[in-house]
């Protein structure tokens, strides 16, 4: 798994089925089996299989003709939108946020009495693997040293460049945690979640177009809904493509780094296909056993080499260093989050487009993939421990393996002027991790372990996609048949391993992977189009699911109440009439009662006095509900309405009264 290896796009001027449910239906369904109707969707597959051809074919034929058309598209895009993007992504962390702490975050993925399909652990070791994976070796310690060190590009933020190294160093860290924090997070939150709720909780296939039901209605199950798979379909076989093609690069250069092999096209095209058959493999086996136990892998792998770094590096410096960025990122963290640079011109633009905007595209277009496989493995979680889980447990992960990092790069860059561009000004992101380890005790060791590292993200990346695209691609079959997973993990390696294969026999290198990933990218804006319709969808859900949950609390707190409070004023009012009968007519009842009428008079007494108990009673009780049901009108009014007749009286203090 992985969110995928996200390259920065050079730039012009850059750096180079069921029926749906019905108002009146249960908050969840049985889940639908595999025989209520699974198979192949056509549309989906056929017209999916042919647009990834057709751009394949151009990509091959005309590497360098496809890919400047295809990339100066992706600019004209992002540079028009970017302000959309940074807009909505910070409204989906709102969102997010608002969900958890709401009553909404009560609601199970699932039936009330499920329970998690997966373990804590293995179910953040797949969370971990799923959303951060092969991105966060890769950038782990590029991406704060580009900030600070690069001015052969748009690398260092042009709001930081006139700063000293210690002042520019805090803001490329923190910089990269917005990067990849929050909002980065958020985006596979809304996914997620919305497919979870429709999956779990409605009982509806695994798909994205399920998630939309509240919005779509009955066109879910038509060619809106198909339209709206194949985009996730097709983004996704894209990202995982150019993820496995650019992400090889860093593979190959710990090779050669360590002097086992050296970076040649050739070795990369070996790399992809030993990478694409073995996730084959894992695919194959399905959630339960590869893709499980790979992530479980990683997850220790990942917090060996972590703690290791940390041990070996600067250990007192890191420390401080994790407090004092999260300390700057929530200080900033609005500034951030809307940061566009607009008085900076065409060079604020131009790093906006080229980094922020881009990773925000980025992260939308792995968003379907991502999201979906998070949505199938968190079953029996609540709404709350699913963004809890999804949103805070991997940000934190993330901020505290870019401190140790980036951090301990910074620290040689700061303190010891080490020039990580080798001279030329610019950060080689292939080669930048295994260039901070050189400096490391044990460095040729920490190289070899982020080598492994960096192969089994690309495992899982490659495995998990291809469920996640076999998933959609059936209708939502949780358990897609494995000979269909098989030809979706080898299509992406086989797609990899010829872009780049063809791309250096025209010495156009990378041509056609830069091509691909502009593909994956435009995709996202039609998507964050699909991801607004989700969070409407999900919100107008968790509404109305909890609207009834307060439906039902309002009637049990209105029974007890009865129940409480009935035979105590049953019994005051008995006193009274007894009191009042005994009073008026006591001297008449008693010469009667030794009388012939005796029998019938006493029957006739105790009916009166039944009667008028009865009718207090309920009178009374509808003077104590009626505040209440007063202020919460989704009660019907025939469970609140008083009685049309009988006197009112005032009774003991009302417990439902807000104000006393």
């Amino acid at each position: 798994m992985g969110r995928g290896l996200p390259v920065p796009i050079p730039h012009r001027n850059e750096k180079t089925c069921r029926p749906p449910p019905t108002e009146t239906s249960p908050p969840h369904t049985e889940a639908a089996s595999p025989q209520a109707g699974y198979s192949l969707s056509k549309p989906v597959f056929f017209v999916s299989a042919g647009i990834i051809l057709i751009a394949v074919v151009f990509a091959l034929a005309l590497p360098d003709v496809f890919n400047n058309f295809i990339s100066t598209l992706n600019s004209t895009v992002v540079e028009s939108i970017g302000w959309y993007y940074v807009l909505i992504v910070t409204g989906f962390v709102g969102f997010a946020i608002v969900l958890a702490v709401s009553r909404m975050g009560n609601i199970k993925l699932g039936k009330d009495d499920d329970k998690p399909e997966f373990g804590l652990f293995s179910w953040f070791a797949m969370l971990f693997a799923a959303g951060m994976g092969i991105g966060l070796v890769f950038w782990g310690a590029a991406e704060p040293l580009t900030f600070f060190a690069d001015t052969a590009g748009p690398g260092i933020p042009p709001n930081a460049a006139g700063f000293d190294d210690p002042v520019r160093a805090e803001r490329a860290l923190g910089q990269t945690f917005l990067h990849w924090g929050l909002h980065a997070w958020a985006i596979y939150v809304v996914v997620g979640l919305a497919v979870a709720y429709a999956v779990h909780r409605k009982g509806r296939p695994v798909s994205i177009r399920w998630a939309l039901e509240p919005v779509l209605g009955k066109r879910t199950d038509t060619w809106v809904g198909d339209v709206i798979d194949i985009i996730a379909l097709v983004g996704t076989l894209f990202g995982i493509a150019t993820s496995l093609g650019f992400g090889v690069n860093q593979i190959a250069a710990g090779l050669d780094h360590l002097g086992v092999l050296p970076n040649s096209t050739g070795v990369q095209v070996v790399i992809i296909l030993v990478v694409t058959a073995l996730a084959t493999l894992s695919a194959a086996s399905g959630v339960d056993k590869g893709i499980k136990i790979l992530s479980n892998l990683n997850m220790g792998l990942a917090a060996l080499l972590l703690v290791a770094v940390l041990v070996l590096g600067p250990t007192l410096f890191l420390l401080r260093d994790v407090v004092s960025n999260i300390g700057y990122y929530l200080q900033n963290f609005l500034q951030l989050s809307f940061q566009t640079m607009p008085f900076l011109g065409d060079e604020g633009a131009g790093w906006i487009n080229g980094w922020t905007t881009f990773y925000w595209g980025w992260w939308i277009s792995w968003s379907p993939f991502v999201g979906v496989f998070i949505a199938r493995i968190s079953k029996g979680r609540t709404v709350r421990e699913f963004i809890t889980g999804v949103l805070l447990v991997p940000t934190a992960l993330t901020f505290l393996w870019f401190t140790i990092m980036g951090g301990t790069a910074l620290y040689e860059a700061v303190f010891n002027k080490v020039d990580f561009t080798g001279g030329t000004g610019a950060i080689d992101p292939n080669t930048a991790l295994f260039d901070t380890f050189s400096h490391l005790p044990a460095g040729a060791l920490l190289s070899g372990v982020a080598v492994i590292l960096v192969s089994i993200f690309f495992i899982t990346s490659a495995d998990s996609g291809a469920f996640v695209m076999d998933m959609i691609a059936h209708k939502g079959d949780p358990n897609p048949p494995r000979i269909t997973r098989i030809f979706w993990a080898a299509t992406s390696g086989v797609i990899a391993a010829s872009l780049i294969w063809v791309s250096s026999l025209s010495g156009g290198e990378g041509s056609g992977m830069s091509a691909l990933q502009a593909l994956a990218l435009l995709s996202a804006l039609p998507f964050s189009v699909v991801m607004i319709g989700m969070a409407i969808s999900l919100w107008r859900s968790l509404s109305h699911e909890v609207k009834v949950i307060e439906r039902l609390e309002l009637r049990i707190r209105q029974r007890e109440f009865m129940e409480r409070y009935s035979e105590e004023l049953t019994d005051q009012v008995s006193d009274r009439v007894e009191e009042k009968f005994s009073d008026g007519i006591g001297d008449r009842v008693e010469s009667h009662l030794e009388g012939e009428y005796g029998q019938q008079f006493q029957a006739q007494l105790n009916h009166q006095v039944e009667a008028q108990v009865s009718e207090q009673v309920e009178a009374q009780v509808a003077e104590h509900l009626s505040t209440y049901t007063a202020e919460h009108p989704i009660v019907s009014p025939e469970d609140s309405a008083p009685p049309e007749t009988g006197p009112t009286r005032r009774g003991p203090r009302n417990p439902f009264r807000r104000d006393q």
